[in-house]
């Protein structure tokens, strides 16, 4: 079941299998066990939920052909999003299916505890990779993620099985703030003998994680934050329920920080890892300012258009031109269009604001869905979208296959849960 999650969360492409990743071939399996569930039931599985959510991708996708349409390009990476969502949600319903089977039920601390578990084991298989060149030989000879250019000499990041850069960094962000918000539920109850793991976790994922994509950083800050508002630390106060967390974490903090800094003095390689993924720190401490090569180069991104025609329905280009229009004759960069990663540019670069403005509804819908799903996890739905939202100010990976998990539980199911664990005090 952890090999399924990841497969989903986490999606790759075998060498031998150009084109198809795991995610697409579940989302065909979940197609073929949606259809079958509606022919044996005789009812729509469509919730109302997933209809809306449909409506708002599918605006998203029709600007995206008007603006492609009106500047006659071919690059139809969002004009598509309709389908990527839909795929998206049809593998979501392949892994939650096979976790009701395997489980009996569905909820939102299963799911969550899936997802610690697979970014925990694409932390350690990313020290394993990098440690081990036969096992890394192994990996980049039957899988496709990319490691032509992980694999260069002067990048620095680790990478899991379909765990890299700036999309492995915003699922993780994600991650933590889930692990955030699950170990302030789990301390009003019995099962707060389970904090201490969910904390290993965290640590395992903030430190590793960070040295595959630093953007994993946005979960750990989201997470603190969390922690000081809920807790009441801000008042000079702690919350009694939140006591034994804020114990157990300062321990493991303790732990954490004496561990690193052995290897960081002992060992080279791991010194090298270490400045990379806490770069920002590392500069905060010997120059004074919070610095890394990644803001300097986001400064240099925030190119805004020139014309109002941009603002409005956008150039029609999302990836670089060169390399999805032959035809191209404008400017040759070696970036994105427009010379910007910039998630929120790059959308209004592609299909103006009109089209930005959908992106964001489709994300808002979805957390919005899932808060009035499963209330008593309001605060987590809302950790994450600002996971998402955050992360557009560098790169234009979304996180809507977190929702769509979610999306997936029943509301009769969670609270039956929630009343079997006493999740309410």
């Amino acid at each position: 079941m952890i090999v399924l999650t990841s497969f989903y969360f986490f999606p790759f492409e075998f060498t031998f299998l150009p084109g198809i990743n795991t995610k697409m071939a579940m989302a065909g399996f979940g197609l073929v066990l949606l259809t079958f569930q509606l022919a044996r039931q005789r009812e729509s599985l469509i919730s109302q939920d997933i209809f809306q959510l449909s409506l708002w991708a599918g605006l998203a996708s029709l600007i995206g052909w008007i603006s492609i349409t009106y500047n006659n390009t071919p690059d139809t990476a969002y004009a598509t999003y309709i389908v990527s969502m839909w795929v998206w949600l049809s593998a979501a319903y392949v892994v939650t299916s096979c976790m009701r089977r395997l489980h009996g039920q569905l909820s939102v601390s299963l799911i969550t505890r899936y997802l610690v578990a697979v970014c925990v084991a694409q932390c350690i298989l990313a020290l394993l990779i990098d440690a081990y060149p036969a096992f890394k030989q192994v990996i980049n000879l039957y899988i496709q993620q990319g490691q032509d250019f992980l694999n260069k000499s002067t990048v620095r990041r680790l990478y899991g099985i379909g765990a890299s850069l700036d999309v492995a960094g915003s699922r993780f962000a994600a991650v933590l703030t889930l692990i955030t918000f699950s170990i302030t539920m789990i301390e009003k109850t019995k099962f707060r003998k389970w904090i201490p793991f969910y904390l290993i976790a965290f640590f395992v994922i903030g430190v590793i994680g960070n040295m595959i994509a630093r953007t994993t950083t946005v979960g750990v800050i989201l997470s603190l934050g969390y922690w000081l508002y809920a807790s009441k630390v801000y008042r000079f106060q702690i919350v009694h329920n939140h006591k034994h967390m804020w114990i157990w974490g300062l321990s493991l903090f303790m732990v954490t920080i004496g561990i690193t800094s052995y290897l960081y003095y002992t060992n080279s390689e791991v010194e090298e890892k270490l400045r990379f993924a806490f770069e920002g720190f590392f500069s905060l401490v010997e120059k004074g300012k919070w610095e890394t090569g990644s803001t300097g180069r986001l400064k240099e991104m925030y190119v805004f258009p020139e014309t109002w025609k941009t603002w409005v329905i956008g150039d029609g280009y999302f990836s670089n031109p060169k390399d999805v229009d032959p035809y191209y004759t404008g400017e040759i960069i070696d970036t994105f269009y427009g010379g910007t990663d910039v998630g929120y540019l790059r959308f209004i670069y592609y299909f103006g604001l009109g089209g930005l403005f959908s992106m964001c509804m489709v994300l808002y819908k979805a957390g919005s869905f899932c808060m009035q799903k499963l209330p008593s996890y309001t605060g987590a739905f809302i950790l994450l979208l600002l996971v998402n939202f955050i992360v557009w100010l560098k790169v234009s990976t979304d996180i809507f296959l977190v929702f769509a998990l979610f999306l997936m539980i029943r509301k009769e199911e969670e609270e039956a849960y929630e009343q079997q664990t006493v999740l309410r005090e």
